[in-house]
């Protein structure tokens, strides 16, 4: 595990935008830019901007490398489970994928009751309702409980600075977003994805939470997983060997994953009508080292950070260089 030290000398080396005009079609999400070539790839590069809260917050030193190879650890272990969109790695931050027509839905699965986003089960069942995407809960659970059964919870996909949105299995195929076919395999996929994230992280001591896959058709229709998958950013995790003494005292579980953060502001003010206090330093090493120690525990492997002579958008530019003609 990196050191707070090497974490903090690295925030003047956070990337914080991967802008090439030497490549087409770009576009900024809120984590990742985007370029689609002419030939069908399209170049994904994770940059350490953090979002919550529908916003982006900071840049987190390390986190686009953290989650490029988080992810390729998990396409690489379901992989047999799905297609997946990956074509190359040639950075540490960048993934070279297919082009896809995305679905316009994201699937999130769910084993406990927990969450603070307004699209999360937990503040839905906190202030009385029972009917959550389409699912029928009993009365009687508390937060971070774990759920009778795995669940599906999709929302839809909104733009940056929107919020996602609850929605139903049936209002999906009723409006016309997915065939029912294309959701059940959406909804097969995701459940048989995230059941072989749950069995890995077992075994390194970790539960896996819930979790949000998006998925997109390639050419012929088939069904593809794209953009990331398992990642302290789109999943959470918590520490196994602590959680029932921790959930039996009421306290939050010990998490490797970006509730972290929304904690942390959800104490400080009501992020969706109030703005933000500015992160400090020390959070945000704090943050790090939690991306990392989650990297390090499901992968096995040591996180080797890049040399701090070299600022990362150079070198991304540099790796890069082929794609440039």
């Amino acid at each position: 595990m990196l050191s707070a030290d090497v974490i903090r000398a690295a925030i003047p080396n956070v990337l914080t935008e991967a802008e090439f005009p030497e490549l087409p079609n770009y576009y900024r999400g809120k984590v990742r830019e985007n370029y689609d070539l002419p030939d069908g790839r399209r170049i994904l590069i994770s940059t350490d901007r953090q979002s919550a809260f529908d916003q982006v917050l900071a840049a987190v030193p390390f986190k686009g490398q953290v989650l490029t190879q988080t992810a390729r650890f998990w396409f690489e272990a379901t992989a047999d489970l799905c297609a997946n969109h990956v074509l190359d790695y040639p950075d540490p931050n960048v993934v070279v994928g297919r082009q896809l027509t995305m679905l316009p839905v994201e699937m999130v699965v769910r084993d406990f009751l927990t969450g603070s986003t307004d699209t999360s089960v937990w503040p839905m069942y906190r202030d009385g309702r029972r009917e959550l995407y389409g699912v029928t809960l009993p009365e009687g659970l508390s937060k971070n409980d774990r759920l009778p059964g795995t669940i599906v919870t999709p929302t839809t996909k909104a733009a940056i600075g929107g919020h996602d949105a609850p929605i139903t299995p049936a209002e999906i195929v009723g409006r016309g977003l997915l065939t029912q076919p294309q959701w059940d395999e959406a909804a097969r996929l995701s459940l048989a994805v995230f059941a072989r994230g749950r069995e890995i992280a077992a075994q390194r001591g970790l539960i896996l939470v819930d979790t949000k896959f998006e998925f997109g058709l390639d050419g012929q229709g088939k069904m593809v997983l794209a953009d990331e998958i398992l990642t302290p950013d789109s999943s959470r995790y918590w520490q196994m060997g602590s959680y029932p003494d921790r959930h039996g005292r009421g306290e939050e579980p010990e998490s490797l994953d970006k509730e972290f953060l929304r904690l942390w502001i959800a104490a400080r003010c009501d992020p969706y009508n109030e703005p933000i206090p500015a992160i400090p330093d020390d959070t945000l090493i704090e943050f790090s080292r939690k991306y990392i120690a989650l990297f390090e525990t499901v992968t096995g492997r040591s996180f080797e950070p890049p040399p701090l002579g070299e600022p990362i958008k150079q070198r991304i530019r540099r790796n890069l260089g082929a794609y440039f003609r």
